[in-house]
């Protein structure tokens, strides 16, 4: 039997080959169709899996927030993703996914969860191909190209997280991000994330640092427009650091994902000199250090502004 250590530098590797492992789970019986559908989070972001413990209510909480429980001397809120989602558990919420996200500890419970698969990033379409509602970043497709394959929707936990806990909205005044970003004549900032609330509050933090940025919602999109800046540049007779400043990218994101983006941007003669800023909700040592691993030039945690506005000023004057 494998150690925790020796499992979580299987998975590293993985990450560094764009893939990835997938907890599946379910949520009950779908709205419309009474199906029960899986569901599916990177297992990197789950902490533990346990049957389900004594939860307390909190006094005016969210209505999805069922309320805290005592994890291991912890105190960890608990939402009901069931209702988040619009699904109804026939046999009960029976079991607690703990999950970390961005430095925060949360549990989410679930009618059951199912199996670990192994999928490359290539298998999961975007939501916006796949007509996704705004609570899921992809689907899944399990068992590769076979015309039968089973699927499963990638939650947009970030988006979850958002309408159960949201954050202030002073974390994005102007104050708080600082003075406009020290960016050459005519560059821009090449962000991918697949996540709709994470690309809504990134757009509100460089809007705020008066920046001008192109926005992707996977690593393939981004490669491919580096690809077209780079052609681009050579017909100008420019450097294309002289088009794009920095890279912003998550990790986790259908079709490429941000560790395989890095690594072919460092790799890459004509990217020379443009940094690269991992934005993730991916966090914890082995996370992180793994991303220095690849050559990014700064992380950063979701969602922190301010951070945010530190590391790019950071990698602009380096």
């Amino acid at each position: 039997m494998k150690s925790a250590q020796e499992e979580l530098e299987e998975r590293t590797r993985l990450a560094g080959n764009n893939m990835f492992e997938l907890l599946l789970f379910r949520l009950g019986e779908s709205p419309g169709t009474g199906e029960r559908e899986l569901y599916g989070i990177n297992v990197f972001k789950v902490r533990e899996v346990l049957v389900m413990p004594k939860i307390t209510a909190l006094a005016n909480s969210h209505q999805h927030l069922m309320g805290v429980a005592n994890i291991r001397g912890q105190i960890i809120p608990v939402i009901n993703l069931p209702a988040v989602v619009g699904c109804t558990p026939k046999l009960g919420l029976t079991i607690l996914m703990v999950t970390e996200f961005g430095r925060t500890v949360q549990a989410f419970a679930v009618e059951d969860v199912r199996e670990i698969v192994r999928l490359e990033w290539n298998q999961v379409l975007p939501a916006e191909s796949s007509h996704a509602g705004a609570m899921v970043t992809g689907i899944a497709r399990l068992d590769g190209s076979r015309q039968d394959t089973r699927l499963a929707q990638v939650l947009d936990v970030e988006q979850v997280l958002r309408e159960v806990m949201p954050v202030s909205k002073e974390e994005l005044s102007r104050e708080v991000v600082g003075p406009d970003l020290p960016m050459p004549k005519g560059a821009s900032i090449l962000v991918a994330d697949d996540s709709q609330v994470a690309r809504a509050v990134i757009e509100l933090g460089l809007q705020a640092m008066n920046v001008h940025y192109v926005m992707t919602h996977t690593g393939k999109q981004a490669w491919d427009h580096l690809q077209a800046t780079a052609d681009q540049a050579a017909a100008d007779g420019v450097r294309v650091k002289d088009k794009i400043a920095v890279v912003l990218t998550d990790l986790e994101m259908p079709e490429m994902d941000g560790f395989t983006l890095t690594r072919l941007i460092k790799e890459d003669k004509r990217f020379k000199g443009i940094p690269v800023v991992i934005h993730s909700s991916l966090t914890g040592n082995t996370n992180e250090n793994h991303i220095k691993s690849v050559g990014a030039d700064g992380y950063v945690a979701k969602f922190s502004p301010r951070e945010l506005a530190i590391t790019l000023r950071k990698v602009l004057t380096q």
